[in-house]
């Protein structure tokens, strides 16, 4: 058998050598499709396809809710539903709720602000990860009152304990209030796919306290073994009218309000609740780098049927003198197999450059970015790859050339017959196919482009090219328990920023466009009637000082801005965005005067302004009817008093985003309070190049693949036109000769490139139509089939066939008849 494989091998290896102009290009071609293939693999098994890093993964979901009757597709978890679903659930071994968190640490050295998690006591438990040191926290730990505890993460732990293993039992100054540390988790624990978290504090909820709603909580449960998704759903589906019936309303709402939102389960696996939406981002650039392995396919398909009509008479001499069919079809597929495992094995040495790439240009949220490597099953996957390429590539000539068809070769005649339309035929049914494949990339890559576009010029209703500084801090009620005092805290410190040199603004706020902060409630207006349990609209809440449009360039439509004024003597008092004015009572001036509440216990606040529509969610997200509340506040959303003490400073100078500015504005905030740290130091154009991110690296990915797609094609094409015009020498020396019109000959090759170009376009066309409406959700303001991208494909496609087709034959009518015809 080896002896068999090593004689085949041989005179392979001899002619690969003999020819290495083929050689090298038909391995570069392999080695970009194959290399880009792996790489965009890679991500995929990584984000998609691995299990999380937890026992039992298959076990764990995520918990959340629909809301049809108030038109919310996604509702987190609430206090209420937590307690019943874990008291009454006979489907989970344990559910657990968790909300996203920072906190101060101080009392040792420079006061930091670093990310934490609070938790309630069998979240970590049910990840299954024991802590490296102490252990979980106990049902004690989480209930109201009792002596606050900690566990680190590992980071934390070296960072500030260098360490120490009897860390466990001491205390930690966390937001001014001592902690016992109980535990420290392992180095390899990732909490899902966020960033290693410093610190895990329980809710310590209270459950007598607890009234309905207040969805601002994940929840992950882990189902009992065999218990499935439509089982987890039917039972939460049965434990939510007892959540109604155990708890009151908050104050101001009725009941009714919770059933005419009709809530409803909707259970996910862990696994595809961590990834989200990027799965469609993911597959659809996957399929476009699988395009570009199917062109580079037909590109070395191509090439070796040039080989072999070289080698026609070699193979028709030796069918004649017994070799078998088997034989011949053995040969094609050990050379394919060749160029198949080396193209393959030098594509992974691309891919591994090019993970490195992508990982670097992906956007920023892009999940479990940290799983993404070559593992296993990339390699497996790799070695797929490479006995893939070899078939396709490699049967087509084995199969074109075998066997019988070579015994006509000898009756073929010789070196003065011209080309047969036949042998052109399966190369040009390759070309087509290439064609058609470019001209699909070519339309996505277009879709994407012109969503971009779109994005990059809609207003995102702020100045996003201004320079502004942001970060936030957070006013301790331990240090300042009077909500009065925390205004004055947050003030002075505002005055200590403004009084920077080139500083020409700054205000405060709780959020900033696009920073993933923010929530949304129902907003009632004194001049609608609602019926009862009636909810109306939700409204995105945002809280902000005076200055704070202007800082942010947010235009001020009507009215006036907040002033201190407001705060300190608490008026009743709000701000609306235009389209809420608008969707409300016809204009922004209409809506000046009239008045608006969150429940029916709160005092009703007059609108004095109203402000320009922003994209708070992002740019390829609508823009959100807003309401503006002041910092300070009474009788809102049903508490006696309602005040901002995590709030964000936007700063307007040309020097944001520079550590010397930053520097100054630390020691502007630390002469007021010098154990204050400062968090999320970012600028506001961060946010906003992070909400197109998304968008411009499938752009680049998809435009990549797109242009590689064409080049592929159009050398295709180039080729078959080149090796066309070759094999009709003798027949255009003796046109030329008879006097035929150069111009004419090389229009009859044009012709020809054009006919296929075209037939790829038409078959393209009809692909185009169905693959693009798997972008839809991915484009913003442009159809799935947008006419001028369809368009520009098309003229660009035929453009670059045309050239690719007048070149050679160009170059072949150049000759001059009588070389042409003494050659023959």
């Amino acid at each position: 058998m080896f002896d068999t494989l090593g004689s085949r091998l041989t005179p392979v290896l001899r002619r690969l050598r003999r020819a290495p102009m083929f050689t090298v290009v038909a391995l570069a071609t392999l080695a970009a499709g194959v290399g880009a293939n792996i790489a965009v693999f890679s991500v995929v098994e990584g984000v998609l396809l691995k299990p999380l890093p937890y026992p039992h993964p298959e076990q764990l979901v995520a918990v959340w809710h629909k809301a049809p009757g108030i038109n919310l597709d996604k509702i987190n978890m609430a206090p209420a539903n937590y307690f019943i679903y874990r008291e009454q659930s006979r489907v989970f071994q344990d559910i657990g709720v968790y909300n996203g968190d920072s906190v101060s640490v101080t009392g040792t050295g420079t006061p930091e602000r670093v990310p934490a998690l609070d938790v309630s006591d069998g979240l970590l438990p049910i990840l299954d990860v024991p802590p490296m040191l102490g252990r979980w926290f106990s049902h004690d730990d989480d209930l109201p009152g009792h002596s606050p505890t900690v566990i680190l993460g590992y980071a934390f732990w070296q960072r500030h304990y260098g360490g120490d293993r009897g860390v466990i039992g001491r205390m930690i100054e966390v937001d001014h209030k001592p902690r016992e540390i109980v535990g420290v988790m392992p180095k390899q624990f990732r909490f899902l796919d966020w960033d290693d978290q410093d610190m895990f504090l329980p809710m310590q909820m209270d459950r007598g306290k607890t009234t309905l709603g207040q969805f601002n909580m994940e929840g992950i449960a882990r189902l009992k073994p065999g218990v499935t998704l439509e089982q987890a759903n039917a039972d939460v589906a049965r434990m939510i009218p007892t959540v109604w019936a155990s708890f009151p309303p908050p104050r101001g709402f009725s009941l009714g309000l919770f059933y005419a939102a009709k809530f409803s389960p909707d259970i996910l696996p862990l696994r595809q609740d961590v990834v989200g939406d990027v799965s469609r981002l993911l597959w659809v650039l996957m399929g476009g780098i699988g395009v570009v392995l199917l062109i580079a396919c037909a590109n070395v398909a191509n090439l070796m049927l040039v080989r072999a009509e070289g080698r026609h008479m070699e193979l028709a001499i030796c069918s004649a003198l017994g070799a078998s069919r088997q034989r011949i079809v053995g040969d094609f597929l050990v050379e394919s197999a060749v160029i198949g495992g080396t193209g393959s094995a030098l594509g992974l040495a691309v891919a591994w450059g090019a993970l490195h790439l992508l990982t670097a240009i992906a956007p920023q949220g892009l999940p479990r970015i940290h799983d993404i490597g070559i593992g296993l099953p990339v390699l497996g996957f790799s070695l797929g790859i490479a006995v893939l390429t070899s078939l396709l590539f490699g049967s087509i000539p084995a199969l074109r050339y075998a066997g019988a068809r070579m015994g006509t070769g000898l009756r073929e005649g010789g070196r003065t017959l011209s080309q047969g339309r036949e042998r052109h035929r399966t190369r040009n049914t390759l070309v087509v196919v290439q064609m058609s494949l470019a001209f699909v990339l070519l339309i996505c890559s277009g879709l994407m482009l012109r969503t971009f576009r779109a994005l990059t010029h809609e207003s995102p209703g702020y100045n996003a090219a201004a320079p502004v500084q942001t970060f936030t801090v957070d006013i301790s009620d331990t240090e300042f328990p009077n909500a009065v005092q925390a205004i004055h805290e947050e003030q002075a410190i505002l005055e200590k920023i403004q009084a920077i040199p080139g500083v020409s603004s700054a205000a405060i706020g709780l959020a900033v466009p696009m920073d993933g902060n923010g929530w949304t409630d129902p907003v009632f207006a004194a001049d609608r009637n609602y019926a009862d349990g009636q909810l109306p609209p939700l409204r995105r809440f945002e809280f902000i000082g005076p200055g704070y449009l202007k800082t942010l360039g947010i235009p001020l439509i009507a009215g006036r801005d907040y002033t201190w004024a407001d705060d300190y003597q608490k008026l009743p008092v709000a701000i609306v965005s235009e389209n809420l004015a608008r969707e409300m009572w016809g204009s922004p001036q209409q809506g000046l005067g009239k008045r608006i509440r969150v429940s029916s216990k709160d005092d009703w606040r007059e609108i004095i302004g109203v402000a320009g529509t922003v994209h708070w969610d992002g740019m390829e997200k609508e823009a959100p009817a807003a309401a503006y509340w002041p910092l300070l506040m009474t009788n809102f959303e049903s508490a006696p008093e309602n005040v901002r003490r995590y709030v964000k400073f936007v700063i307007r100078s040309p020097q944001a985003g520079e550590d010397s500015f930053m520097r100054e504005v630390r020691q502007a905030v630390w002469s007021v309070d010098a154990n204050l740290p400062l968090a999320e130091v970012r600028t506001t154009q961060y946010y906003y190049s992070r909400s197109v991110a998304r968008t411009s690296f499938l752009l680049a990915m998809l435009g990549t693949a797109g242009g590689m797609a064409l080049l592929l094609g159009v050398v295709g094409l180039y080729g078959t036109i080149a090796y066309s015009a070759s094999q009709r020498r003798r027949e255009i020396g003796i046109r030329i000769a008879l006097g035929a019109q150069r111009s004419n000959i090389t229009g009859m090759f044009v012709r020809q490139g054009l006919l296929l170009a075209g037939i790829g376009v038409a078959c393209g066309l009809v692909v185009a139509l169905g693959a693009t409406r798997l972008l839809t959700s991915l484009l913003f303001h442009v159809s799935p089939t947008d006419p001028l991208t369809y368009g520009v494909a098309v003229v660009g496609l035929v453009g670059a066939a045309a050239l690719a087709s007048y070149v050679p034959s160009r170059r072949t009518t150049a000759v001059n008849p009588v070389e042409a015809l003494r050659a023959e």
